[in-house]
């Protein structure tokens, strides 16, 4: 028996299947009437969608989870993107007695220790603030692609997340990596230098490093565990079983160095 958000969900996936970004925007905030919450990495994907919202002049909030262990690079993109739209993207921060008990017991770069010991950071660096991000929401926008590895392959551009109470969105989940890169080139979009450096995706800097030829996008993703475990909790729904790595290339795998991206800026 369906519930009234696997309704919705099912019925706004529906409506923004044959609509461009910006139509996908408004049919969001036309079929969600509560409180809409947009959480941006501000990673190219996240870019794009930032992009798109503040064009649209909407009600869409956009906050971000500032772990405090995130690259200079992103909090320079962090004061670009404000600066380029006349926005402010509301940060999130760790408790500080979670983040200071956690050292205290594991050590600064505990999170190697152990998966156990990751998802713990990543809970306190993220899932919990992320909790409080999504707090009284109605609907949750993220730049989830189901090309972004094979634990995201299923994402459907809209679906129910009983556990919060709220409809999950995810504009891009079928665009590929191509589309993103195309998008934000056309649209003058800033983005982060990382990226041309071999980082197709980027979270905190002493859990991600570039990419091999070959390897996934999220393959630089704390690169020391299985692929099953690679997700920091935030989305779920995701498969316990190991699983093989996604097919989609990262893009700089098909772009020469001085790609479109490094030009485009």
């Amino acid at each position: 028996m369906s519930t009234s958000l696997e309704r919705t969900a099912r019925d706004l996936a529906s409506a923004m299947a044959g609509l461009d970004l910006k139509g996908r925007i408004r049919a969001i905030e036309s079929a969600i009437p509560g409180r809409l919450v947009f959480t941006t990495s501000l990673g190219i994907e996240d870019q794009a969608l930032t992009h798109a919202l503040a064009m649209a002049k909407g009600r869409t909030e956009i906050v971000t989870l500032d772990t405090g262990r995130l690259f200079p690079e992103t909090y320079d993109v962090w004061a670009e993107t404000e600066s380029a739209y006349g926005i402010r993207i509301q940060a999130y921060a760790p408790e500080r007695v979670s983040e200071e008990s956690f050292v205290r017991e594991e050590g600064i770069n505990g999170f190697r220790h152990s998966v156990a010991a990751r998802q713990a950071c990543c809970g306190f660096r993220k899932v919990e603030p992320l909790s409080r991000a999504l707090a009284g929401a109605a609907g949750w926008l993220t730049g989830l692609r189901a090309g972004q590895s094979a634990n995201r392959s299923d994402t459907p551009l809209a679906e129910a997340d009983d556990a919060r109470g709220l409809i999950k969105i995810n504009p891009l989940a079928d665009w590929t990596r191509a589309d993103v890169d195309r998008f934000v080139i056309d649209n003058y979009i800033p983005y982060n230098v990382l990226h041309d450096r071999g980082f197709p995706s980027i979270g905190c800097a002493p859990c991600t490093r570039a990419v091999k030829i070959g390897e996934s996008e999220r393959a630089g993703r704390w690169w020391w565990e299985q692929e099953s475990k690679k997700e920091c909790g935030l989305h779920v729904h995701q498969p316990e079983a190991n699983v093989q790595p996604g097919q989609e290339a990262a893009a700089f795998e098909s772009t020469p160095r001085n790609s479109n991206l490094e030009i485009a800026r």
